[in-house]
């Protein structure tokens, strides 16, 4: 059982190690080794930014037609935009799994996450993927804690569920602060289950929880280069095989979907510097397009973020940013709340009671609702405040 109080269930069969090899010049964790006993299923969702670090692109690569062994993380440097060099330094990463674990290099994936622009130390990989070998358990909570990078603190979900008469386990761990925004250009997020399902809808479920999740939190409005969603399932529950949109599915479906989205507001809570959660949610918009692209505008406005940060009820901001997001609406039906202080009605400004809007601006979990009352679509985003932290945090993140 993993130590970490906040998490009850780990799957069947897999172990995990979070150890120090050197790449992180403080001295703390920075390369996690995850392992199946049984190769897994495995299915993923990777950065939309053209630019895709050299570990990113073996995964890429690699996912596809293979029964997955493992998974070897480092934090501390992204091994990206190093040349061929970078390919070959993963590639030898994951030899160096394989060798420890006794399985194909293909059946690693890998994820590298930090500075950009710099070769991978392969001395001290070697050595800390043999170190975690090592000391592989169930205690994943050292693994999470190795794939940080400006994280505050690590993110853990877990879900236990019943397919067809059969205990079922979800576990996930997930990294990001900063360079956080949707299309799978977020963080690192893990997930792994002892369930069994057939490769089609495990991908299929996957891509349908990211876009309720990953894709769904915003820090800053940056993509980083080696991001990724990486979902493993290793058949150990023992279940009839999920091979159709049944029951069983739409329960693996929605516990999966409560870690994902656990994780996710974890990660938009943790953004770099940050104080606040805000939900962003629009509703009664035309359609999904509408209502997602507000959310978004809204999410990422430094105007909006800032004013969190300073408990400003400035929601002259909030309709701003929806009035820049390439949406279509007519301003006068709109109605903005912070919390459940109506501030404007039908795109005008109310007055309202300033210090009852302090006491919700004061939460460290706000909601926005933008009302729309042109038809029923609507969408939801999590981001977080901007505060002078983020500055200073990005401002030496090299050094």
């Amino acid at each position: 059982m993993n130590n970490n109080n906040n998490i009850q269930f780990i799957p069947k069969g897999f172990r995990a190690a979070g150890v120090s090899c050197g790449i992180k010049k403080n001295g703390r964790k920075d390369l996690a080794l995850i392992v199946s006993s049984e190769p897994a299923t495995a299915a993923g969702v990777f950065t939309t930014n053209i630019v895709k670090g050299h570990s990113l692109k073996w995964s890429m690569d690699k996912i596809k037609n293979n029964r997955i062994s493992a998974i070897a993380v480092n934090s501390g440097n992204a091994n990206a935009c190093v040349g061929s060099g970078g390919d070959a330094d993963a590639e030898l990463m994951a030899s160096f799994a394989a060798k420890e674990i006794g399985c194909k290099k293909e059946q690693i994936l890998l994820a590298s996450t930090g500075i950009i622009g710099y070769r991978l130390p392969m001395d001290k990989i070697e050595a800390g993927i043999k170190k975690a070998y090592a000391s592989l358990s169930d205690n994943f909570h050292d693994a999470a804690v190795a794939i940080m990078t400006t994280d505050t603190f690590e993110k853990e979900a877990s879900a236990r569920i019943n397919l067809s008469g059969k205990p079922v386990t979800i576990y996930g761990m997930a990294k990001g602060s900063g360079m956080i925004h949707p299309n799978m250009a977020t963080m690192i997020g893990i997930i792994l289950t002892d369930a069994n399902i057939s490769s089609t809808l495990l991908k299929r479920a996957l891509d349908t929880v990211v876009n309720k999740s990953f894709n769904r939190i915003s820090v800053d409005g940056d993509t980083s280069v080696c991001d990724k969603v990486l979902l493993l399932a290793n058949s150990m529950a023992g279940n009839n095989e999920i091979n159709a949109e049944n029951e069983d599915y739409s329960t693996f479906l929605a516990a999966l979907t409560n870690v994902a989205v656990t994780l996710s507001k974890m990660l938009a809570r943790d953004g770099e510097g940050a104080t606040k959660l805000a939900e962003i949610r629009v509703k009664n918009a035309d359609t999904r397009e509408t209502a997602h692209r507000i959310a978004n505008a809204i999410s990422k406005s430094p105007l909006v973020k800032t004013a969190l940060f300073g408990e400003d009820a400035n929601w002259g901001r909030i309709l701003t940013a929806a009035g820049y997001s390439g949406a279509v609406f007519n301003p006068d039906t709109v109605d903005i709340y912070i919390g459940d202080v109506l501030m404007c009605k039908n795109g005008t400004g109310l007055q309202f009671d300033e210090q009852r809007a302090l006491t919700v601006l004061k939460r460290n979990e706000i909601t926005i609702t933008v009302d729309f009352k042109m038809g029923d679509a609507e969408d939801m985003m999590w981001t977080c405040d901007l505060s002078y932290d983020y500055v200073k945090i990005n401002g030496s993140y090299r050094t």
